[in-house]
């Protein structure tokens, strides 16, 4: 620790001021550069080409985050198997067995939230 304690953080600190410096500029120059002719077309909000219908302000179904925050759930689940597979041959049984209850306990999980008509879109 008698060395220069900021030598190891000057490369991030240069990275740091590099990005502000970068992202300054190219909000400046869009500010600059960019036309600021307002029409009614380009305050309207763009839905993919569709004509906006209703108030963009309504809420969205709790159904809607429930799927999203399941496929979240289940999908980083799903990324503990990659590391386990790539070390299958080493764990033996005892690996086998412990993976093997995790995912009963994944599926149980599914079967859980299906029988409970959680993933159903009609109700």
């Amino acid at each position: 620790m008698t060395e220069n304690y900021l030598d190891g953080y000057g490369p991030l600190l240069l990275m740091f001021i590099g990005a502000l410096g970068l992202s300054g500029a190219i909000l400046t120059a869009s500010a600059l550069v960019g036309r600021h002719k307002r029409t009614r077309e380009k305050d309207m909000a763009y839905e993919c080409g569709v004509t906006p219908t209703g108030d963009a302000r309504d809420p969205f179904s709790v159904h809607y985050y429930l799927v999203g925050l399941l496929f979240i759930l289940f999908d980083i689940e799903a990324i503990f198997l990659y590391p386990w597979a790539l070390v299958y041959r080493g764990l033996g049984w005892f690996g086998f067995v412990e993976m093997l209850l995790y995912i009963i306990i994944l599926v149980s999980g599914y079967i859980y939230l299906w029988k409970k008509g959680a993933l159903e879109w009609t109700r």
